[in-house]
């Protein structure tokens, strides 16, 4: 492996593991008040939907695609189903709907 891929490598792990460390050893000790605490427990939710939603429409030429799969997971998972089981219903529903 050449030394600058080595370099490259190393940099992206060093910044990627900033900011997951800095919260856990310096920020711990500040108290927020409960409304900022409010919203940085939201922050993953509202980032994973800005990840997905673009997607489910994009995903194929036909966004019935994406939305069937995206409604029968949440359905599944509004059920109360764990992860595995919301995953087999999408791609089942999914590949029921490529055969029609």
């Amino acid at each position: 492996m050449h030394s600058d891929i080595f370099f490259i490598i190393l940099g992206m792990g060093i910044v990627t593991y900033i900011p997951r460390m800095l919260p856990l050893t310096v920020f711990h000790r500040i108290n927020l008040p409960p409304f900022w605490r409010g919203v940085l427990r939201n922050v993953p939710y509202a980032t994973l939907g800005a990840l997905i939603i673009p997607g489910i429409f994009l995903i194929q030429d036909d966004p019935w695609f994406g939305i069937l799969g995206f409604f029968s997971a949440v359905l599944a998972a509004s059920l109360g189903a764990n992860v595995m089981i919301v995953v087999f219903v999408a791609v089942l529903v999914l590949s029921v709907y490529t055969t029609l």
